[in-house]
Parts: structure tokens; C-alpha cells; sequence
């Protein structure tokens, strides 16, 4: 599996849950018994949490390795006496098939469950979400003053724009997501490693000849039409100006040769013959479904992998991650869809300046030292067994971090206060930070007052702002009921109405 594409986040949970399953419970029984009659807040401590038993590698072949429990450390505590992680996310539990998991980490050990039973016990640190399942108006509360939230956010900003905003992410005190100024960035989750990028490309003369049998220059192939990015508005106007071959829901103008390739799932994995398909095109249209610095996906790292030329819109900072000057095309260097046309007609009837945008793929073709630098020092492996997944790099993260704090509180406490109290790590803006949705041709005045994209994603890009504000609120008022969430909704609502 090393070669092909990456797996994320929730279908690596799934498919390794799937394989424990297989095995049996016997893990997940021991562990259930060391939360069993655990009513109060205390009922863990006294009680302890045995090691969830951890089924051997063989068991999940190669889907998943053995739960991934760290490094290892020196650390002689008992279970007893670690800090707990609770995932309030359970779904992506990385530990099988149990609920709770001892973790060995660099700095020290801890606990880590899904169990929400745990969720208000003094020794519960952190909390752990998963940034498009969380809610504002489901969020624990009160909220503890000994607790930390932790985010993970791998997936599009589309998914939850209460986090592109400032009083959303500073709800967090720990970031995993696609930016590089997180705490844990998972800017690079969908590249392998730099071999990904150096597979060869069809030849030349093989593309010319798909071009002779008829095939469009450019491909595109999306089936999730309607997205913050409006790319369909774009490439619906590109159109008038060059042939594309649009094989998924959006935009249809052509079917692909096969029922095999016509199967979701094959579009949607690294199927040889899929890959081989789509590889014969000379510039494949990568339009990611929503803009923020950093977020890049498989719509820009595939076509690079088989050496069909990204027509790309997505992060703005994209140049700083190519392997080098001339790798992709971005739509935002030219004026207009006609603009962008007119060269993509040039490279198609010009096939050496075509071929300077596949130099990367030669031997010593990957210039950029950022971008090796920065796939050489991730301690975490896309589909790389040897390595942990990043959902076990960063409990890890967090565990050292909570253990440092737990750490520098007990020596705040021994010395009466000469001893600084640890200060409140509180996450920033730019830890997502995405800007606020723009049509994908035109502006914002010059679409009518129905427009469906307007309607939906404005709407919901300023209201996540309003949920994050509400939250905030909430939180430092030491609300506990969370029904109240829309009074104070409705409370912002009236004094936006009142400003305007």
C-alpha cells in the first residue's frame, strides 16, 4: 500500500476497526471492565484502567499495524496516576477495538479513551475534537478550568467555518490542521513522500494520440458541485474557450469507456486502470472546494503523480510546496477564463514548452529543499506502517504537552507561588484562518439575489462567526446548559442589526 494514495483520517479509523472486529473483543471487554460502575467523577481513580489488550499486526494484515501505543519513555507510573485524553470525537479513536489505551510518549505516559464517562474527572486534561464533527451548540459545559481542547482538522474548511474564525479557533489550546502554523501541522497528509511525485508520466507521443482519437486537452472530473470554491462557475465559463472533458456529476459532458471506471469507488481510490485513464491527459482542471492557505489535496497531488498538468486554485501559498518553478498552472496568474484558455491551447500544439512543466520528474528534478526538508521532518507516515498515523502523533503531542503542564503546576503549588503558574496556550487565528468565500467568476455584486452558492455559503461563513461568538460567550460566563446556545445567538443577532 506504501505507493498508492493517502488514506484519511476516518477511513483509516474504519478500515482498521473493521479489522479488529475480525479478531474479536477481547481487547475492548478487558478495557470495559476497567470503566465498569466508573458513575462518578472519581470512580476511575480509584479503580485504575488496565491496558486495553492490543491485538497482534498480523491482524490487520495490510490495512492497519498493531495499536500504535508510542514511542516508549521511562515513565514507572501506573495507570493510576496518568492524565487522561479523552477523544470526544470517538469516532476517530485510534486504538482497536477497545476504548481506552495506555500511551507511551517521549515526555511521559498517559491514558487516552473515548469513554465520555471520564469527561469531568480531575484527572481528565484535554479533550480532543474532530474539527467537522464539532458543534458550537453541542460543545461540553460548562467548561472545566483544568481541561485543554484539542483540535484535529485535516479535513476542508467547508466542513466547519466556525474555525476560520478568530473566537472559534481560540477556543482551542491545541491545533492539528492543514496549515503550517499549527501545532501539529498535517499540511503535507496527501503526499506520500517525494517518490510519489517522481512516477513517470505517459509519454508525449501517447498524449498526442489520445488527442488524435479525439479526447479534450484538459479533464476534469468532480461530482461535488455545489462548494464554497463556486469552481464550477469557473469552469463553466473556461469551457467557452477550450475543449474539457468533464467525466464526473458536475459540469457532465462525456462518459468514461467503462462500467468499471463509471464505479465511485474506483474514481475514488488509485485504481491502475483509473489512474492510467486520466494520466493520458495533458492538464487535468484541480480546483479544490474551498480556498485557505496551505489546504491541498489529492485534486493537486494526483495529477502530479501521474504527470497531467494541475490547472490549480486552492491554497494561495501553493508555489512554496512545489517541487519546483514550473510544476502546475495556477488559474489566479491569468486575468480571465479566455486568458487561461489561450495558454493551455499553446502548450497543447507546443509540446517542448509543455514538457517543462514534467521536468520535476527527472532524476534530481525536485529543487525545492522546503519541500524535502519538510517530508523528511514529519514524524508521522501516509500509509506507512513503520510510522505513527498522525492521530497517534498527535495524542502524543498532547500528552507530552499536558504532562509538562501537569508537571509545572504541582511545582507552582509546592513552592506558594515563586514558582510561575504555566501560562493558558491559546490557539490563533492563522491556525485556520481561511477568508471568507468568493464566486469562482465575477464578484460577489454581479450575482443575482437568488444565487444558490451566495444564499448557502455567505450565509453560513458569517453565521459560524456568530456560533464561535456565542460559544465564547458562553464559556466565560460559566454556562452549563446548553440550550441556552441560541438565546445568545439571537442576543448577537440583535446587536449586528443594531450596529447596521
Amino acid at each position: 500500500m506504501g505507493g498508492g494514495g493517502p488514506w484519511p483520517a476516518r477511513l483509516w479509523v474504519t478500515l482498521a476497526l473493521a479489522a479488529a472486529a475480525a479478531r474479536g473483543q477481547r481487547g475492548a471487554a478487558e478495557a470495559a471492565a476497567g470503566l465498569a460502575g466508573a458513575e462518578g467523577p472519581c470512580a476511575a481513580e480509584a479503580e485504575g484502567w488496565p491496558h486495553a489488550a492490543v491485538p497482534p499486526a498480523a491482524a490487520f494484515g495490510a490495512v492497519a499495524a498493531a495499536s500504535y501505543r508510542g514511542p516508549g519513555n521511562n515513565d514507572t507510573r501506573a495507570n493510576r496516576a496518568l492524565p487522561i485524553l479523552l477523544w470526544w470525537s470517538g469516532s476517530l479513536f485510534p486504538h482497536f477495538p477497545g476504548d481506552t489505551e495506555r500511551i507511551d510518549c517521549p515526555r511521559g505516559s498517559c491514558l487516552v479513551t473515548r469513554s465520555r464517562r471520564v469527561a469531568r474527572h480531575r484527572r481528565t486534561k484535554a479533550l480532543i475534537f474532530y474539527g467537522t464533527d464539532f458543534r458550537a451548540y453541542e460543545a461540553p459545559l460548562p467548561r472545566l478550568p483544568h481541561q485543554t481542547w484539542a483540535l484535529f482538522h485535516e479535513e476542508s474548511p467547508m466542513n466547519n467555518y466556525v474555525l476560520s474564525h478568530a473566537p472559534g479557533i481560540r477556543l482551542f489550546n491545541y491545533t492539528a490542521t492543514f496549515r503550517r502554523e499549527s501545532d501539529y501541522p498535517l499540511t503535507l497528509q496527501w503526499l506520500p513522500g517525494a517518490g510519489y511525485l517522481r512516477r513517470p508520466a505517459a509519454p508525449l507521443a501517447e498524449k498526442e494520440a489520445w488527442r488524435r482519437q479525439g479526447y479534450a486537452p484538459v479533464l476534469y472530473v468532480q461530482s461535488h458541485c455545489d462548494v464554497p470554491s463556486d469552481r464550477d462557475r469557473y469552469v463553466r465559463e473556461l469551457m467557452k474557450y477550450i475543449q474539457v472533458d468533464s467525466y464526473g456529476k458536475c459540469l457532465h459532458n462525456r462518459e468514461l469507456p467503462s462500467e468499471r471506471l463509471k464505479d465511485t469507488s474506483t474514481a475514488t481510490t488509485e485504481d491502475s486502470e483509473f489512474m492510467t485513464f486520466i494520466g493520458r491527459y495533458k492538464f487535468h482542471l484541480a480546483l479544490e472546494n474551498a480556498i485557505c492557505n496551505d489546504y491541498m489535496t489529492e485534486k493537486l497531488w494526483r495529477p502530479m503523480h501521474l504527470g497531467a498538468v494541475p490547472v490549480y486554485r486552492g491554497s494561495p501559498a501553493v508555489r512554496d510546496w512545489m517541487p519546483n518553478n514550473l510544476s502546475i498552472i495556477l488559474i489566479d496568474d491569468f486575468d480571465s477564463p479566455q486568458e487561461l484558455a489561450k495558454y493551455l491551447d499553446f502548450l497543447d500544439k507546443n509540446g517542448e514548452e509543455y514538457m517543462k512543466y514534467l521536468e520535476y520528474k527527472k532524476p534530481g528534478g525536485i529543487k525545492n529543499q522546503f519541500l524535502l526538508e519538510s517530508l523528511e521532518r514529519r514524524e508521522w507516515g501516509v500509509n506507512d506502517m513503520t510510522l505513527p498515523n498522525y492521530l497517534n502523533g498527535f495524542e502524543c503531542f498532547i500528552c507530552d504537552r499536558e504532562n509538562t503542564r501537569v508537571k509545572e503546576e504541582q511545582e507552582h503549588k509546592k513552592s506558594r507561588g515563586k514558582f510561575p503558574a504555566p501560562r493558558p496556550r491559546i490557539a490563533q487565528f492563522k491556525h485556520m484562518g481561511c477568508p471568507v468565500p468568493t464566486p469562482g467568476f465575477g464578484s460577489v455584486e454581479e450575482l443575482s439575489g437568488g444565487d444558490s452558492w451566495k444564499e448557502m455559503w455567505l450565509q453560513d461563513y458569517w453565521q459560524s462567526l456568530d456560533q464561535g461568538e456565542a460559544l465564547t460567550a458562553m464559556i466565560h460566563r460559566n454556562e452549563s446548559h446548553q440550550g441556552r446556545f441560541w438565546d445568545y445567538m439571537h442576543e448577537i443577532f440583535l446587536k449586528r442589526t443594531r450596529q447596521h
